[in-house]
């Protein structure tokens, strides 16, 4: 089947697809762009955010917006770039990325913008993602995490997200004390989504 809808694309729409995974700094920065559609990023914002050399970023920017799937728009001295949401490929590219990079994964990218210090995923979830619940921890400002893009990842894996928001010195003052629950969370199975425990 796979192999007759390859067959059924375009020659463009198939040079595409190859030229558009090439890369593990394309695929970061799309799941960055699709996954924070209405945000605006500067280069070295993006590789701040991704961990990447900014010219290797500003290359694979440059190629996808050849190809029409981002956008720039210079404001000063600052080139922004965001996700062309007029692309035929966007909702396509957007869905496509989220299925590949699984609940954490799409979690993950929604945290890179959110301010977030440390992020992880604990529970049943973190020891089998067949789990129907992602208990989340997040350290950082309470707004971190929109509640739509959220909403979004929980109608995208059919998952029910359930956050927890600590702000930093809370996180520092029940660790330090030594808090039982908190250490609980600690010493248990856990994906890191960001930060450094």
């Amino acid at each position: 089947m796979c192999c007759k809808v390859i067959n059924r694309m375009s020659k463009q729409a198939r040079d595409t697809l190859k030229s558009l995974f090439s890369s593990s700094i394309r695929a970061d920065l799309l799941a960055l762009l699709l996954n924070n559609p209405e945000e605006k990023f500067y280069v070295r914002e993006m590789a701040t955010l991704l961990r990447k050399n900014p010219s290797g970023v500003k290359r694979e920017l440059d190629n996808l917006e050849k190809m029409g799937i981002v956008t720039s728009k210079r404001v000063a001295n600052l080139k922004y770039f965001q996700a062309e949401k007029k692309s035929p490929l966007f909702s396509e590219l957007k869905s496509l990325i989220a299925k590949s990079l699984g609940a954490a994964g799409a979690l993950k990218a929604a945290l890179k913008t959110s301010g977030a210090k440390i992020a992880f995923i604990y529970g049943p979830y973190a020891e089998s993602e067949d789990a129907d619940t992602v208990d989340l921890l997040i350290v950082g400002p309470a707004a971190s995490l929109s509640i739509d893009g959220l909403k979004d990842i929980e109608e995208k894996f059919g998952k029910k997200i359930n956050p927890t928001i600590l702000d930093e010195s809370e996180f520092k003052s029940k660790r330090d004390s030594g808090d039982p629950e908190l250490e609980k969370l600690l010493s248990g199975n856990k994906i890191l989504l960001t930060g450094k425990l």
